[in-house]
């Protein structure tokens, strides 16, 4: 009998690289707290958030990931055409099909690379990375372009006091490629669908298109509940991936959680008892909530300043709607 051959696994992974591309217009509290009977101090005491970044109406999801994903592919001293496989994770891409990732792999001179897209929302970086480093590790890809993106201004009621004026837009990206020491550890996920009307859609896409007095679809959130859960039930996954990846809280050099909220980062870092020295990414401060690509875009301002350096090692960790979550410890690029 023939036996099958497979793919040659290759040891271990990392991220060889990254870049970000923020909304370039910055929307302050006092610009959006009148159609909420808000403030600028209501809002920075329940979120932490100053400024938020949001791009103008002439570019898309498509351009702000094309725009890190060039960044990263050159602070990696690659091309499109040394990719084997791009992810997008986005809720924002307006097209049910073609995916995002497609497209912006033909952007990228990338054919033929596999392609497609993750709907995980705050958690989808983390869910494209935990991704990468399996199709990298099993050898069906040698290098990975990972994306981040969202435009959620397209998809909010400024008059909305549940989530409105926490969301941004902006695009991280990340290169996952082969190592000759582990650089990402093992990724902890999951989900609680019970829970999947504490992030949601105001009404579906049907519903709108059979009754458009109903509005242009936006996000709500029950901020007790997603509070609750996030800063609650989120250290334990964090906690695992540690303990999955052998690492202790000592050992912890960079903590980026997702920007959901300045509230429930501290909470997170305050459960999981990580020493004063571990390096916290507040990027929502003045970038604001921006989903999947919190992360990502949080990880390389810390690069960026100089408050990380390659080769720290640092725990990561998304969390939102669906309710999805992934963690992993990686050393940073």
């Amino acid at each position: 009998m023939t036996l099958l051959q497979q793919s040659e696994p290759t040891r271990y992974s990392r991220i060889l690289a990254m870049g970000a591309e923020r909304g370039e217009n910055v929307v302050t509290n006092d610009d959006i707290a009148g159609p909420i009977d808000s403030s600028d101090e209501w809002i920075q005491q329940r979120t932490g958030i100053v400024t938020r970044r949001r791009a103008g109406a002439d570019r898309d999801v498509l351009d702000l990931s094309e725009a890190a994903a060039r960044k990263a592919l050159d602070a990696a001293g690659l091309t499109g055409a040394d990719i084997d496989a791009v992810i997008v994770s986005t809720i924002t891409h307006m097209h049910m099909t073609p995916s995002a990732a497609s497209i912006l792999a033909d952007r990228l001179g990338a054919t033929p690379a596999a392609a497609f897209d993750i709907s995980a929302a705050c958690a989808g970086y983390t869910y494209g990375i935990g991704q990468a480093d399996a199709l990298v590790r099993a050898g069906l890809a040698r290098n990975v372009l990972v994306i981040g993106a969202e435009k959620l201004s397209e998809i909010i009621d400024p008059t909305d006091r549940s989530i409105s004026f926490l969301l941004g837009d902006g695009a991280g990206a990340a290169v996952v490629g082969p190592s000759d020491t582990p650089g990402i550890g093992p990724t902890v996920w999951g989900s609680d669908g019970s829970k999947h009307t504490a992030i949601r859609q105001t009404h579906s896409w049907q519903e709108w298109r059979e009754d458009s007095s109903l509005g242009w679809p936006t996000l709500r959130q029950d901020g007790p509940t997603v509070f609750k859960w996030a800063s609650f039930q989120m250290a334990p996954i964090a906690a695992k991936a540690m303990a999955d990846a052998g690492v202790a809280p000592e050992d912890i050099q960079v903590f980026v959680p997702h920007q959901a909220n300045m509230r429930i980062i501290d909470q997170l870092v305050k459960q999981l008892k990580l020493p004063e020295s571990v390096v916290v990414a507040r990027d929502i401060a003045d970038t604001g909530n921006t989903s999947a690509a919190s992360i990502p875009l949080a990880t390389v301002r810390l690069l960026e300043e100089g408050q990380a350096t390659s080769g720290d090692i640092a725990l990561q960790i998304g969390f939102g709607a669906g309710l999805v979550y992934a963690a992993q410890v990686i050393v940073l690029p």
